[in-house]
């Protein structure tokens, strides 16, 4: 029984380890099962990488110092994160992936990157 693609249902011809009938099949079909599952889901992961390039932008080097209220002119969004990080003590950094940031005084934040 010949093998048939698994995105339109054509016969394919080719070699015998092959799975679609071209290379616009294979994309669409592997696009389609990517994709993200819900509009929540993208929307939040657009956050973040924004949230990431902003952090990356004010931060080209391992620390630095910014004001919060840059941040925020940029977009940056402070209810998304990645993951948190608490001191001995008890200082927290808020992580977008390996870009991190630390509140400190007179709405100033210390920026630092995750090796």
């Amino acid at each position: 029984m010949p093998k048939v693609c698994p995105e339109c249902g054509e016969k394919i011809v080719g070699r015998v380890d092959k799975k679609f009938c071209s290379d616009a099949c294979r994309n669409t079909y592997n696009n389609r099962l990517n994709k993200d599952s819900t509009n929540q889901i993208r929307n939040i992961n657009n956050i973040l990488r924004k949230n990431h390039r902003i952090l990356q932008e004010f931060n080209p080097e391992q620390k630095t110092t910014v004001s919060k209220q840059k941040l925020a002119e940029k977009g940056f969004d402070f209810n998304y994160y990645t993951s948190t990080y608490t001191t001995k003590a008890g200082s927290i950094y808020y992580f977008v992936y390996d870009q991190g940031y630390l509140p400190i005084e007179n709405n100033y934040l210390a920026l630092v990157r995750r090796e």
